[in-house]
């Protein structure tokens, strides 16, 4: 029972919500995160320590960089993404938040993935 209160708990909050389905759709760094969801480092690190703390994530090394993206088997949260995802007309800030690839030449020149492209 404990899992399934801090699933909602996590999903209670706008900018941990955001984050979720952002990283349910493709796999992000941190720097990512804070431009898209216009939001600082440490909020966006304090999130993802939640987040690894309930095994929602995972995490890739890239050099001396960390991506994350959601972790499957969580049956629980992976329906209510689902039915996010598959809703997403219903929800314009989600939606803004997936287009934002299309600034992204703008954010690569502010972001670590800049330096793992180059190398």
């Amino acid at each position: 029972m404990e899992q399934l209160v801090n699933i909602y708990k996590i999903l209670s909050d706008e900018t941990r919500l955001r984050m979720i389905i952002l990283l349910a759709q493709k796999e992000l760094c941190v720097c990512e995160l804070c431009d898209i969801l216009a939001v600082s480092q440490p909020t966006v690190s304090k999130n993802l320590s939640k987040f690894r703390d309930l095994n929602l994530v995972t995490t890739k090394r890239k050099e001396k960089f960390i991506c994350y993206q959601l972790k499957t088997g969580n049956v629980v949260l992976e329906r209510i993404v689902k039915d996010i995802l598959d809703n997403l007309a219903d929800y314009p800030q989600l939606i803004s938040d997936k287009n934002w690839h299309v600034d992204s030449k703008r954010i690569l020149d502010q972001c670590c993935m800049k330096h793992m492209i180059q190398n």
